[in-house]
């Protein structure tokens, strides 16, 4: 039995929500798979003003996902893949949620509508980049229907992540 996904909204994020997103990714267990730690509250407000320019330039960007009562979740979204190892050159499709939230549907409703909003945007193709190890994530591409292309690794960390792609 599939149940009804929860609505979010996806806006272009603030200044504001680089603390928020600082805040909510100040948990270990949220970072578990990204270096196990928040970065500093410089790099959230650095990658805030860049999603803004994403959006203005591409039409897409890492949004930040709302929930009841407005209420900040993450984020969800799309943007040029950021490292010079993997898919470069490709349209990542990627979230990030908070702890709280979890198991609820959030992330598959929001990735749905980043879908929607990558492709009228004229991108024909994503890709998600997930560590091995985050069963979750995999569990949320597989809902979207991405299809396991390769497994990459990063040559500062070693860590290994698996490329899902899906033609839009």
């Amino acid at each position: 039995m599939n149940r009804a996904l929860p609505d979010v909204t996806l806006r272009v994020p603030t200044d504001e929500d680089a603390f928020t997103w600082y805040r909510i990714f100040a948990d270990p267990e949220v970072m578990e798979f990204h270096g196990g730690r928040a970065a500093e509250l410089s790099v959230y407000e650095e990658l805030t003003a860049r999603q803004r320019r994403h959006d203005a330039e591409l039409g897409f960007c890492l949004w930040t996902m709302t929930g009841p009562g407005d209420e900040v979740l993450g984020f969800t979204g799309a943007q040029p893949w950021p490292h010079p190892w993997g898919p470069t050159g490709r349209i990542e499709i990627g979230w990030r949620l908070a702890r709280a939230h979890w198991g609820k549907g959030y992330v598959t409703a929001a990735a749905h509508t980043t879908l929607e909003r990558v492709r009228a945007a004229g991108v024909r193709e994503v890709v998600a980049m997930v560590d091995t190890r985050n069963e979750r994530s995999i569990a949320v591409t597989r809902r979207l229907g991405m299809e396991f292309a390769e497994t990459h690794t990063s040559p500062t960390s070693a860590l290994r992540a698996h490329r899902f792609q899906l033609s839009l």
